[in-house]
């Protein structure tokens, strides 16, 4: 493809809109609570520990209840899960997660308008989901309008 004038300047408000995302408080707040996760060695640690549970988790689950681990792991699983929502770091990291996500949806959402009101946006928030030409019912067989 060449590169013409257009091409180049709509490259340059591509990179202006990302600074400007990055430069967001919600993208401040972000930064600051992983931070605060990650850098709390024993909640760094637990994180981490429930990365390899879940690892085993899975491979319980290929085998289900004939797996001889699957009760020890379940409830392990469903324990450490609990612990690390309950932990506030770990709570306002989610928070904030949310915050950004919402963002990045209402960004998505003005521009695939601006192009045209059938662009498809994905989206975490039913409220934008619902607002795109598909309306989420394309795996109705071609219930929808739109052309998947």
């Amino acid at each position: 493809m060449i590169m013409t004038y257009e091409w180049a300047e709509i490259t340059d408000f591509a990179d202006e809109l990302g600074q400007m995302i990055l430069q967001s408080e919600q993208a401040d707040l972000y930064r600051a609570a992983y931070a605060s996760v990650y850098n709390d060695k024993n909640l760094a640690d637990e994180i981490q520990a429930f990365a390899r549970l879940k690892d085993q988790y899975e491979e319980v689950q290929r085998f289900g209840k004939y797996h001889p681990e699957y009760s020890r792991v379940m409830k392990q699983i469903r324990v450490d899960k609990r612990r690390l929502d309950l932990n506030e770091k770990v709570a306002n990291l989610r928070l904030a997660e949310n915050e950004l996500q919402d963002l990045m949806d209402q960004v998505s959402f003005i521009l695939g308008r601006s192009v045209s009101e059938a662009v498809k946006i994905p989206s975490s928030n039913p409220f934008f989901s619902s607002e795109s030409s598909c309306g989420g019912s394309c795996g109705t067989g071609g219930g929808c309008s739109c052309s998947a």
